[in-house]
């Protein structure tokens, strides 16, 4: 009996004890389910209700101008842009209580008052969201306004304090306002919406987009009405750009700048360009535009089709027929042809005091005679050059092309100063230009070279250059006869320290004593009676020129691009610089002449750039007794070129009776 009740209470425990198992793992399997197959799921869902991750924005590279240019002549590199801290401010919808979003969004209107709001607050935190950007690039003033308000009112109302929150974002800032804007250019207000990146506008910005951007941050928002504080997780802390430091100077851009602009303005032109560079390195030390992007309104000029055309670096990326600062460029090609010869044990193809007669300026092929500004008889290198004669300059090409051919002379102007193909300085856009190659024909059927392509080259038509082109083409002449590659990059540093600086090449390319009689020639035209670009205290050499523009299929009479190039000091130039003025009014002034040529328009903008650069960087005068008659510092005597010059004028008269 007792044992039949004892196996009876065993069965019992048994099956309560079954019963209690199958209980526990009934309930285990919701638990597991929960816990291990969904668990991820659950998992995320918390964290969406807890944690928020946002991006830390990274500082965006700056730039810098080079700051010293002479050893002698200290000055620090500073920034051109400076990425000024703002902030964009979020809402949490989800997090605030919906019984508070009336008194929530009329506070944030009045302290937003005085803020553009592109959103409706209303609607944005009536949304289910957990993250909604309703004002963007608030300064610091504005951030702890709202801050200190939406504490006290989380606080009172058990809300969490960061469903009102900021994220870190910067804003390029001008202090030079829009200086070097064509160069520069800026990046959009709003990042790209897939990568987060900065969208640039142009130039600069854009060329160096991989290293100025930087890589952005994570930092985990804990949300909780519980934190007395607003606690966040660094997850992944931000690493900056990298800073470009130009080899552009501040003061002397801002002397190019100012001229270009009161040059522009006194030829009633369409707009202007000037360069300054070091001749011996390719450094641009200047590179000035009017009008110019002012990088802050750059909506304004994107959206306005007569605007959009000063987003342009015109010096870079405009092309236009050369016109006669081709001619010192082919004098130097007659000289290599003379180095030709000789080594083939020939006569050489002229001789630069060889009085060439111009009176007659019928060339093989063409249908009309050339013609130069004044009539010339007889006349040599010097007043070849001090006169813009196109006669001579056509002379000199015949002979190359009858000596060597077509190829050979088209070879020098590609190979040896660069024309029809970039110069290689970093920035989008150059143009290549244009050259004509013998034998190649146009769309159209045309042979790009015909015989009369040879005289057209000569001074400076039928070629199609940039301007930067043209003053590196110059700096040949300048440098002694080096192949310089142009640029305004001088380093690069990186986040942790490393520099990257832009290496200078050259490449001998031209006698040195070639060089110097071109620029001894050159030094002419700035020390004769006429000239406009005289550098006063100093000796100097240059080259103007007044080419006419294409106008509806036809050369143009009274559309032209004016230019001046020229270096000093003559001897051993150290800097180098290009006027241009687009589209100067065609008009005479009494006592000045043709206010459209290169001399009166382009010229005196190259002496005032020059003359207040040379006074800034404190260089000493090479020809201190180089002033205008009845100026009190002018000595005939020793003043640089006087008698030179009245020499060849008196010599022209004879030649020329």
């Amino acid at each position: 009996m007792l044992n039949g009740k004892s196996n009876f209470s065993s069965i019992r425990l048994l099956i309560l004890a079954f019963f209690v198992f199958f209980l526990f793992a009934a309930l285990s399997v919701p638990f597991y389910k929960l816990q291990i197959i969904q668990g991820s799921k659950w998992h995320n869902l918390a964290d969406l209700q807890h944690f928020h991750t946002i991006k830390e924005p990274a500082r965006r590279g700056v730039f810098y101008f080079s700051g010293s240019i002479r050893e002698d002549h200290p000055s620090k590199p500073a920034p051109i842009v400076i990425d000024v801290p703002k902030f964009h401010l979020f809402l949490d919808p989800i997090a605030i209580p919906t019984r508070y979003h009336n008194e929530v969004v009329t506070n944030l209107k009045q302290l937003l008052a005085n803020e553009k709001i592109r959103v409706s607050l209303k609607k944005e935190i009536a949304r289910k969201s957990r993250s909604r950007r309703v004002a963007l690039f608030l300064d610091q003033r504005t951030k702890e306004e709202i801050e200190q308000w939406f504490f006290s009112f989380a606080k009172k109302n058990k809300i969490a304090r960061n469903a009102v929150y900021f994220v870190k974002h910067y804003k390029r800032s001008y202090p030079y306002q829009n200086m070097l804007g064509s160069l520069l250019h800026t990046i959009r207000d709003d990042p790209d919406a897939t990568t987060n990146q900065s969208i640039p506008t142009g130039g600069l910005e854009h060329v160096f987009q991989n290293i100025l951007e930087g890589i952005p941050g994570k930092k985990r928002l804990i949300r909780s009405p519980k934190y007395p504080f607003e606690p966040h997780q660094n997850l992944k802390e931000p690493v900056n750009g990298s800073d470009v430091y130009l080899t552009i100077n501040q003061y002397v851009q801002a002397i190019a700048e100012e001229e270009i602009e009161r040059g522009v303005k006194k030829a009633y032109a369409k707009s202007g360009w000037a360069i300054v560079m070091d001749p011996h390195t390719g450094e641009i030390l200047a590179l000035a535009q009017y009008p110019c992007l002012d990088p802050s309104k750059y909506k304004k000029y994107y959206n306005d089709p007569d605007l959009l055309e000063h987003t342009k670096l015109k010096a870079i990326t405009d092309a236009y027929e050369m016109g006669s600062t081709m001619k010192p460029i082919t004098v130097a090609i007659a000289l290599l042809a003379n180095d030709k010869l000789a080594a083939l044990g020939k006569a050489p193809l002229f001789d630069p005091d060889e009085f060439i007669d111009c009176s007659d300026g019928n060339f093989p092929g063409r249908t009309r005679p050339i013609r130069d500004i004044s009539y010339n008889k007889k006349i040599n290198l010097n007043m070849a050059i001090q006169k813009s004669s196109n006669i001579y300059m056509a002379t000199l090409t015949k002979r190359i092309v009858d000596a060597f051919g077509a190829d050979w002379y088209r070879e020098k102007l590609h190979e040896v100063f660069g024309f029809g193909k970039k110069t290689g300085i970093n920035f989008p856009s150059e143009s290549s230009g244009f050259l004509p190659t013998p034998g190649k024909r146009y769309k159209s059927g045309r042979l790009q070279w015909s015989t009369p392509t040879t005289y057209s080259l000569a001074m400076g038509y039928n070629i199609l250059v940039n301007s930067m082109q043209v003053i590196t083409a110059h700096a040949i002449l300048a440098n002694g006869g080096y192949q310089i590659k142009p640029h305004f990059i001088q380093k690069v540093e990186k986040p942790d320290g490393s520099i990257l600086e832009t290496e200078i090449i050259k490449n001998k390319v031209l006698d040195e004593r070639h060089c110097k009689r071109i620029r001894d020639a050159m030094k002419f035209v700035t020390k004769s009676r006429f000239s406009k670009a005289d550098i006063y205290g100093f000796t100097e050499g240059g080259k103007s020129s007044s080419s006419e523009k294409i106008v509806d299929g036809k050369y143009s009479h009274r559309n032209h691009i004016s230019s001046y190039v020229g270096f000093v000091p003559a001897g051993k130039p150290k800097y180098i610089c290009l006027a241009v003025i687009d589209e100067p009014k065609y008009r005479y002034i009494p006592g000045v002449g043709k206010a459209h040529l290169g001399g009166n328009c382009a010229g005196p903008v190259f002496r005032k750039i020059m003359t207040r650069t040379l006074q800034f960087l404190g260089e000493k005068p090479d020809d201190p007794h180089g002033y205008p008659i009845g100026d009190p510092r002018f000595n005939p005597e020793k003043a640089d070129y006087y008698y030179e010059t009245k020499k060849l004028e008196e010599l022209f008269r004879y030649w020329n009776q």
